[in-house]
């Protein structure tokens, strides 16, 4: 008999910050998606390789509370995972309504790191998705660094679908790459 973790997705709020940037942000891979750039005149060819590496990445993901905070209004979503018991978080996700264009931009999607492997992050996709569907947008965009292989493996096992990329992305000039999903 397994014990499985009782939680519950809500909306977050401004005083669930502080413990979501507290949240075990490290990952561990063996792998990343190389970048290759072959230009020729008249003709680019960019791709995508995944790259052994030759020892296991240990690295952070890079929680930013500006980013949290301008999920808050109402026509944004900030979504926290917590334990039915102690309201203990989680996870979250962050994402923000483009409406110009019908887009739900997923910014952060995170669980930490001792409750991952229990579809918190799924789940949390799953209300992003119908609250972004409430919205009336048409997609979901999720944008994933290239060393966070278990982050383009789940965007990819939840049905999205690579769409692009940003060479010079993240503040740490890491580059992006986009994953979306369409929502009609």
């Amino acid at each position: 008999m397994t014990n499985s973790l009782s939680f519950l997705i809500r909306d977050g709020l401004e005083s669930d910050i502080p413990a979501c940037l507290q949240l075990d942000h490290h990952y561990e891979t063996d792998m990343v998606w190389q970048m290759t750039v072959d230009e020729k005149p008249g003709h680019w060819h960019i791709g995508f390789l995944n790259q052994h590496l030759p020892r296991t990445l240990e690295t952070e993901y890079q929680s930013n509370e500006d980013r949290l905070r301008l999920s808050l209004p109402a026509d944004q979503c900030f979504l926290v995972a917590v334990t039915r018991d102690t309201n203990e978080a989680l996870g979250y996700l962050s994402m923000r309504n483009e409406p110009v264009y019908g887009i739900a931009r997923i910014h952060d999607l995170v669980v930490s790191l001792p409750f991952r492997r229990q579809r918190i992050g799924t789940r949390l996709i799953a209300i992003a998705r119908q609250w972004a569907k409430e919205h009336k947008l048409n997609r979901l965009v999720i944008e994933v660094a290239t060393q966070n292989f278990p982050g383009i493996l789940f965007a990819q096992q939840s049905g999205f679908s690579f769409c692009g990329y940003n060479d010079h992305y993240f503040p740490n000039e890491d580059i992006a790459v986009f994953f979306s999903q369409s929502l009609t």
